[in-house]
């Protein structure tokens, strides 16, 4: 018999439509997803493919402002939605939102299983005040179990004392063929539409937000200080939008030789094309849950460069095969790792074809896999 799952969550992301379709195919499982918005114009511009859907949702009415650095979104009709709904299993999306809170309420109340899907490490910058960790901590205890994309997320849970039993691994994915079928078209087009988008012939891709805590100002002191005859050869690319883009063109314009672009913004398709034709993403955040840019570049056979302290290094990047693990907010160490990667031709491809076979263990379907243990785990364990 079908089990009715449902999930909340924040916003109709790209990256999780295969998984949610994935996992609603499913024959044990009865999917409803419950968004708490259609999108975030605050912080991200993703086109929203509806037409992609092929899992019961809806949107609850809402109301979103950002204030005192928070991105503060309230809902209305969240119990109506859950009673229409009559899960049997809740998976809550996050603890930052009040949605989620009343989501957890409402099913303790009915003896309902809830588990919390989280990426958050114990590296993460972003965590709070001894208050706001004293109320995650009371949203954990109050839960079933956990969902987590991986390694350390999953050390993140379990120093909050959820046993090792209690968390379910659900590895973070994108859409790993429509990436790589669009990689392998770019390549095949690369002199047309290098021409096209007027790229460089070689070019190191970062892709995110321009913001300090992404590490782009230690990508482009990083860049400034290699050698200038491999600044000349080698380019560096930044797409994305964000508040410290002035910034970044204000310091790029004194670094010669070299070129340096900011291409803003890309949707997916145009991004599969400056994954294909970089020599490696690289990946410099001083703090991030995850980095999905990263199985993004993967799936399109990039090598990366990556901090230690993003959620995905630990699962997705080994280092000295498919790139290189740097130390967070540190230039030099950066720069090293630029420079063996653009002078090594041999070694970039080794590590390209390492990317694209790793990452077929973080597939939509297995996230779904993951996600659909909460239904029978859910059976085997009581809630604190």
């Amino acid at each position: 018999m079908k089990r009715r799952l449902v999930i909340t969550t924040e916003i109709i992301a790209p990256y999780r439509i295969p998984v949610f379709n994935a996992l609603a195919r499913q024959p044990e499982i009865d999917l409803h997803v419950i968004f708490l918005a259609e999108t975030d114009p605050t912080t991200r511009n993703w086109k929203i493919y509806t037409d992609e859907i092929h899992f019961s949702y809806q949107v609850l009415p809402h109301w979103r402002r950002r204030a005192v650095g928070y991105n503060v979104l309230l809902n209305r009709a969240v119990t109506s939605a859950l009673r229409s709904a009559k899960p049997d299993v809740i998976v809550c999306g996050g603890y930052g939102y009040l949605a989620n809170w009343q989501a957890l309420y409402w099913a303790r109340r009915r003896n309902l299983p809830v588990f919390l899907w989280s990426e958050s490490n114990l590296q993460d910058e972003r965590r709070g005040t001894r208050l706001v960790e004293a109320l995650k901590n009371r949203f954990v205890e109050a839960c079933s179990g956990c969902v987590v994309p991986g390694k350390s997320a999953a050390a993140y849970m379990a120093s909050f004392g959820v046993p090792r039993e209690r968390i379910v691994v659900a590895p973070n994915a994108v859409d790993n063929d429509f990436f790589s079928l669009q990689a392998a078209a770019a390549r095949s087009r690369a002199g047309e539409l290098r021409q096209q988008f007027a790229l460089p012939e070689r070019y190191f891709l970062y892709v995110g937000r321009l913001i300090a805590s992404k590490g782009v100002f230690d990508l482009l002191n990083a860049y400034g200080s290699l050698p200038a005859d491999l600044r000349a050869k080698v380019a560096l690319l930044f797409v994305g939008d964000g508040k410290e883009q002035a910034k970044l063109e204000e310091r790029a314009a004194i670094i010669h030789p070299g070129s340096i672009r900011f291409l803003g913004f890309a949707q997916r398709e145009q991004l599969a094309i400056y994954y294909a034709l970089a020599e490696a993403l690289v990946f410099p955040t001083h703090t991030d849950p995850w980095g999905l840019v990263v199985n993004e570049a993967m799936a399109c056979a990039l090598p990366i460069i990556a901090t230690d302290v993003a959620g995905c290094t630990t699962d997705l990047v080994q280092d000295g095969v498919n790139g290189y693990v740097v130390p967070s907010q540190e230039a030099d160490k950066l720069a090293t790792a630029l420079f063996y990667m653009a002078g090594n031709a041999q070694l970039r491809s080794q590590m390209a074809q390492c990317s694209a076979r790793l990452i077929q263990s973080y597939s939509p379907e297995l996230c779904a896999a993951g996600l659909g243990l909460t239904v029978g785990f859910a059976d085997r364990v009581s809630r604190k």
